[in-house]
């Protein structure tokens, strides 16, 4: 339910000074891997997890997700298994919150309204769809919201003011604070240019917020805490299981927040 997300995610800050939110991409390398890394992210404390539905083109990755992306498609994995996939991970971990992030074209495919109902069935709290913006996504926004769901929005360095008041009373659950321009996995400059955006996101809303793009390090988690409310690793731990394997995971999630 969106406002139990807000108001748990909220609770979940009064014993922890920051939260976690990590992503995969779902059949890359495989859903075996995917169950593994799933377990270590859940054993080592994460509180949200990203699922992301893989889809031909999509924009707002960078190449190390674009890569994961399409050799999944490659492998065969569907939108069905995918959301079973979603299912049985929500109800193997309750004490994580499952979001799916995907494109809008796989949403719309399928049906929106019927996509939306699936999500909130199969025991997950949101969805997060970079590439619809909240002028085009009116049934989307009124749908989650009718089902209980969070229609995560994006607030971004170039938003004004005024915009991110606009999008944050269109969204719920948190905001998604984009931490630079451009598309995910690049390294991010923490400096007073962010930490101003930071002060002008936490001005605009009274939702949580996670920051995503070019998250890696225990640094770069330390340099948000205070400023934000959730880290958002993602490109990060598809390397890491690229180069060591899934077993090396939950040692380096655990070590983000030491």
């Amino acid at each position: 339910m969106s406002n139990d997300l807000t108001q748990e995610l909220k609770q979940r800050l009064q014993q922890k000074k920051i939260l976690l939110m990590t992503h995969l991409v779902l059949g890359y390398p495989s859903l075996a891997v995917n169950r593994e890394v799933i377990r270590q992210m859940a054993e080592s404390g994460v509180d949200c997890i990203e699922l992301q539905i893989p889809f031909s083109e999509p924009i707002a990755d960078g190449p190390v997700i674009l890569k994961a992306n399409q050799l999944s498609l490659d492998r065969g994995i569907t939108v069905a298994a995918c959301l079973d996939f979603g299912q049985e991970m929500a109800a193997a971990f309750p004490q994580v919150r499952f979001l799916f992030m995907t494109y809008y074209n796989i949403m719309f495919k399928y049906g929106q309204a019927a996509f939306l109902k699936r999500t909130r069935d199969l025991g997950l709290c949101g969805t997060i769809v970079p590439d619809l913006p909240p002028e085009e996504g009116h049934e989307y926004l009124a749908a989650s919201r009718e089902l209980g769901l969070a229609p995560v929005q994006f607030f971004t360095p170039t938003s004004s003011d005024q915009r991110m008041r606009q999008v944050a009373a269109l969204g719920d659950g948190f905001i998604y604070c984009v931490a630079r321009r451009g598309v995910t996995g690049k390294q991010t400059a923490f400096d007073h240019g962010l930490e101003h955006y930071l002060a002008r996101c936490r001005q605009a809303t009274a939702l949580p917020l996670a920051v995503g793009f070019g998250i890696s390090s225990r640094e770069d988690v330390a340099m948000l805490t205070g400023k934000a409310d959730m880290a958002v690793i993602g490109t990060a731990t598809i390397k890491l299981v690229d180069a060591q394997g899934p077993s090396a995971v939950g040692p380096f999630i655990a070590g983000l927040l030491d």
